[in-house]
């Protein structure tokens, strides 16, 4: 089970977004006191992916970023990703980009939309986190990705169960799982968590 190493400090962050989590409901409070570990940590494990594919560069699309996970650890920790983060609910557009503005995130652009309205712009790498089935996050996030890119799925140990939801779009896209990248989570219970790694042929 790999490690993820975390060379930024998130302490201005995590103040910044408990700020704005007691006036919207971003995370549930009784999360606040795991938010590095299920949400910071969990976010940063896109770092496994990084380093095994050796990616120092991308312009990055997070799917449903909700709270801001994992587009804004992502911009923190790695400053020369270019990260755009789409998400339909205004509320929560308002309050990561006031995180945003407060962090100085030059890297980090948000839209408040839906990823099948983006036109004309594909990417790099696709991300996303606690969205959807894989079949159907995956009718999102393909047609969004240039060639040769990488989707990345955020997913719990069950993932592997997922892959036969999505068989069709994989096929229709040229598609294929690349990797199944495993990490835990830094908590007392076994929390095991995995990157679904599907490149675009």
């Amino acid at each position: 089970m790999a490690n993820i190493e975390v060379k930024k400090d998130f302490s201005k962050y995590i103040q910044v977004f408990l700020e704005q989590n007691s006036k919207l409901n971003l995370i549930s409070k009784n999360d606040e006191k795991f938010l590095f570990e299920k949400h910071i940590y969990d976010s940063l494990a896109i770092g496994l992916f990084f380093e095994k594919y050796g990616i120092n560069k991308a312009e990055i699309l997070d799917i449903g970023f909700g709270g801001g996970f994992p587009c804004v650890p992502v911009a923190i920790e790695y400053p020369d990703m270019q990260i755009t983060g789409v998400d339909s609910i205004r509320k929560k557009v308002n309050a990561v980009n006031a995180v945003k503005d407060a962090l100085n995130l030059e890297n980090l652009n948000l839209i408040c939309g839906r990823a099948e309205n983006i036109k004309n712009k594909k990417f790099d790498i696709v991300t996303c986190r606690a969205v959807a089935d894989m079949g159907k996050i995956c009718t999102y996030a393909l047609p969004l990705l240039k060639k040769g890119g990488y989707f990345i799925a955020y997913k719990s140990k069950r993932a592997v169960e997922e892959l036969s939801l999505a068989k069709n779009v994989l096929n229709q896209f040229n598609a294929e799982v690349k990797d199944i990248i495993s990490y835990a989570l830094p908590l007392e219970e076994v929390y095991e968590r995995c990157l679904v790694v599907i490149s675009l042929n």
